[in-house]
């Protein structure tokens, strides 16, 4: 068996500062020392990065003889974080010993597109401050202005730790969390850390690039000095998701404003936001949609959408809530201002819900150019229908390419009166990434916004890290090998699991039932860090218990 101990050199630690930061916190009595010009001998642990390597993916080598060496090759972006976070789980618990791998450990990760989609206002990792939401797309900021930086400081770190590789941001540019300096804080913190950050925008609406504050590229700003480029709404603003057993409110305000896309003028304002937007700060890519809560009305806007496709989109459950012209339309302009300034950046495309498997916008679709990366977003019953049929030539034959998947439910935005935010999603988050790579889908987002410090919310997590890494992963093997560890072994997981998912099968349970599910789950309350993450779920219980079951 060999080790790192003592005194080790770290060759391209210059490069890579969080790599050094994480193997002195896992292993705190080693001397990591950075490789100085003159160089040195000794132990040593060389960072290569390698822009050949899939992004995210990393090679582990050590010498089986002789001076303890090992080499990580990482490819771009976050391959040699990811590399040495795994060689920190495969170290050990010593505090002055990694042991080191017997064999070539050699890593890519299945899907490559595996992201959190949050709002600012509903990310809550940081517990301990006021003014927490779990709901709403038009939402004052309630937390403190440092609120920001501490949810998504907590979010990234997560991310970088599981190898979790975006996080969507809608809000991103706030007056009251920071604005400009905060959001630039944040993205050095996560390319940092090897996870991009991907503000999300609208095309005319959702604030513009400045969602919210007094800034040239925020729209109720603009359209404040621009009037005659205000959208023209034929019914109320909003949307309704039929998933979602409860109506959604949308009173009208500065959020809720929208404008023109047909006005040449509002184009150009967005073109130089978007060129803005990447050139100030050190974002991985950008979300952009066409928006969701109406379309311009206006007889230019009729006139451009006059369609056979956009027809018989009129007649779906969704109806005018979006446009596939507008996004055929507009959202190759802002591609290519966007990658000519920064051709590596992840830009994600909204190609709206639950309509994946009935394109009616074929055409729209044709005009849109490869490289975007195209989200199909999915609410509970479609990713029913997803299941019995999405195939692989389906998926390859689609004028979009490459394309990903966005789970809508598993969170706030479907199910009853309950939220799903806080229910154990771990296993459909497996199956939704296990169907992802069968039929071709390059990608899988989640909803990233409660706390990891709720245990089912954590499994959740660490199911969407585990099967978007490594999709074939048998359920049962996750259970036992991530889940066990965390919760008191295999057979305490497995138990975790069943109980977890009776509550969350009935908005309504028997009293009795529920006080046996909180004796099983109080039989394993211990103080350990296992004993905190079964008392979050006996809490759930309780809570239940409480308000009459």
């Amino acid at each position: 068996m060999r080790y790192f101990s003592d005194r080790v050199l770290v060759e391209g630690a210059a490069a890579v500062p969080h790599a050094l930061r994480r193997l002195r916190e896992a292993f705190p009595a080693v001397d990591w020392q950075p490789l100085a010009a003159e160089g040195g001998e000794g132990p040593r642990l060389r960072l290569i990065p390698s822009p050949t390597r899939a992004e995210g993916s990393y090679r582990i080598t050590a010498t089986q003889s002789g001076m303890p060496q090992v080499d990580i090759e990482g490819g771009p972006f976050s391959g040699l974080i990811f590399g040495v976070e795994d060689l920190i789980a495969r170290g050990g618990s010593h505090p002055g010993r990694l042991l080191l791998p017997e064999r070539t450990v050699d890593e890519t990760p299945g899907l490559t597109y595996r992201t959190f989609w949050n709002w600012d206002h509903s990310t809550n990792w940081d517990l301990s401050q006021i003014g927490m939401q779990e709901i709403g797309v038009f939402n004052p900021y309630g937390k403190p202005p440092g609120g920001f930086l501490s949810d998504f400081y907590r979010c990234v770190d997560f991310c970088s730790k599981n190898k979790i590789a975006a996080v969507v941001i809608y809000g991103f540019l706030r007056d009251t969390h920071g604005g400009v300096e905060a959001a630039q804080a944040l993205c050095r913190y996560a390319t940092e850390r090897g996870v991009r950050i991907l503000p999300g925008i609208a095309i005319g609406s959702y604030g513009g690039v400045y969602w919210e504050g007094n800034n040239r590229f925020n729209l109720s700003t603009w359209l404040k000095a621009h009037p005659q480029h205000a959208a023209t709404f034929n019914k109320p603003v909003g949307f309704q998701i039929v998933d979602l057993k409860f109506p959604l409110n949308f009173p009208p305000s500065d959020y809720t404003r929208s404008a023109c896309p047909s006005a040449p003028e509002t184009m150009a304002w967005m073109e130089e936001g978007v060129a803005w937007l990447t050139e100030t700060f050190d974002i991985g890519g950008i979300n952009i949609e066409a928006g969701d809560y109406g379309v311009c009305d206006c007889a230019r806007c009729r006139e451009r959408r006059n369609n056979e496709a956009e027809a018989a989109r009129r007649g779906d459950v969704y109806g005018d809530y979006w446009s596939h012209t507008d996004m055929a339309d507009n959202f190759p302009r802002l591609y290519r201002t966007a990658k000519a300034l920064k051709p590596d950046l992840w830009l994600y495309s909204e190609i709206q819900w639950d309509n994946l498997l009935d394109p009616v916008a074929h055409e729209a679709q044709r005009r849109l150019p490869k490289g975007g990366i195209y989200q199909h977003t999915t609410n509970r019953t479609y990713w029913g229908r997803l299941e019995r049929e999405l195939t692989r030539a389906y998926v390859e034959g689609l004028p979009t390419q490459p394309n990903v998947l966005r789970c809508q439910f598993a969170s706030q935005w479907n199910g009853d009166e309950r939220t799903e935010r806080y229910a154990l999603n771990a296993r459909v988050f497996g199956e939704m990434s296990a169907l992802c790579h069968k039929t071709g889908l390059k990608g899988l987002t989640v909803w990233g916004e409660p706390s990891p410090y709720h245990a089912t919310v954590e499994m959740s997590y660490l199911a969407f890290a585990r099967f978007g890494w490594t999709p074939e992963l048998r359920w049962d093997d996750f259970v036992a090998d991530d889940m066990g560890p965390l919760l008191g072994g295999a057979d305490a997981a497995a138990e975790f699991v069943a109980i977890a998912e009776t509550l969350d099968g009935a908005q309504v349970m028997d009293p009795d039932h529920l006080r046996a599910l909180k004796i099983r789950t109080a039989a394993h309350r211990a103080d350990t860090e296992a004993g905190r993450r079964w008392l979050s779920l006996e809490d759930q219980i309780a809570r239940r218990l409480y308000m009459g079951a």
